[in-house]
């Protein structure tokens, strides 16, 4: 399936839905995502853990378990439909096309292969280089993100790395064959602060220099609103709101986002208690018939325990899933 997509969008997910086959029965872990990344931009995915962010990302490269499948939907990059695309035009987009960088760097690289074996295989498979030729560019890489003296680490393995370097690593890996799309999944997890911070740089000057639509999965509100151009807020398998950064953290029209952000200790004066969101997401395999977010929302009403809101307009490039979306900031 092809379509044609916006000038600048390469990415085009549209009612992604994904469930898991268990003992007890199917669990749908993704329910209806939607949300697209433009070149040169970063997407946030933001989420609390368990809200379908990482499951969303794996679906997007294809990368699932035996036990998972896409049930509905499509991922459009740059008009190719990655869902039904067979596996043969997979491979050929995965690098060139759309790349992921995990968050556990570790068990990502390979333990048995030095690294630049490992950083020289994309060019060796989607470029046909030699063998010198390949270990050439993937000295380059390493020397471009950061990795002192390349030439000699080169033949290092993985274990021999900080876990900053290794995840400069993953992210050469990533960009090696300078991909249209970028994923990164909670890509600053367990580093020091620091680093984290080299990280990001990193990921921002190769956005720029390749001109990469980057997608960034996390749950770090501070780093959403630094990094990202938009951001898309996931609960319980579904987005319940889209938009500019700066636009939906000053101003949210979910009751969910807005329970995010002033649980943000900032907003807490000296000796008031810290703020935070009642109750815990519901049971991924038993979300109720309504609205997702009902047993938590302030705003809940009948109408909400009756149908699921759809993701609807409530600005110029912002959406959300909620009936009472202008009572929302008010409240």
């Amino acid at each position: 399936m092809t379509a044609t997509l916006g000038t600048d969008t390469v990415l085009e997910v549209d009612g992604l839905t994904v469930d898991i086959r268990t003992h007890d029965g199917t669990v749908r872990a993704v329910d209806g995502v939607g949300f697209s990344a433009r070149r040169g931009e970063t997407l946030a995915l933001l989420g609390e853990s368990g809200c379908g962010k990482s499951m969303t990302a794996r679906a997007v490269v294809g990368l699932l378990e035996p036990v998972v499948d896409v049930t509905a939907g499509s991922v459009l990059l740059d008009g190719v439909d990655l869902v039904t695309a067979d596996d043969r035009t997979r491979r050929a987009l995965a690098g060139p096309g759309i790349a992921i960088v995990f968050q556990d760097a570790l068990t990502a690289l390979n333990p048995v292969y030095p690294v630049g074996t490992q950083l020289a295989e994309p060019f060796r498979i989607h470029r046909g280089m030699s063998r010198r030729d390949a270990r050439r560019e993937a000295i380059a890489l390493m020397e471009r993100v950061g990795i002192p003296e390349p030439q000699v680490r080169v033949d290092a393995y993985p274990h021999q790395f900080s876990g900053g370097m290794r995840q400069r690593l993953l992210i050469a890996m990533a960009v090696a064959l300078s991909p249209t799309v970028l994923l990164a999944d909670e890509p600053t997890t367990a580093l020091d602060v620091t680093v984290q911070a080299q990280i990001m740089t990193l990921l921002r000057d190769l956005r720029a220099e390749h001109r990469m639509a980057v997608v960034l999965i996390t749950h770090d509100l501070a780093l959403v609103a630094e990094e990202a151009d938009r951001v898309a807020i996931m609960y319980a398998g579904t987005v319940v709101e889209t938009g500019p950064v700066g636009e939906v953290f000053a101003s949210p029209r979910h009751p969910y986002s807005k329970g995010l952000l002033d649980s943000v200790p900032e907003h807490v004066r000296p000796g008031e208690p810290l703020r935070s969101i009642g109750g815990a997401p519901p049971d991924l395999a038993d979300v109720p018939a309504g609205c997702v977010y009902q047993d938590r929302c302030p705003l809940v009403r009948d109408r909400c325990r009756a149908s699921r809101p759809p993701l609807d307009e409530t600005g110029p490039g912002r959406a959300a899933a909620c009936f009472y979306s202008s009572e929302v900031s008010d409240g």
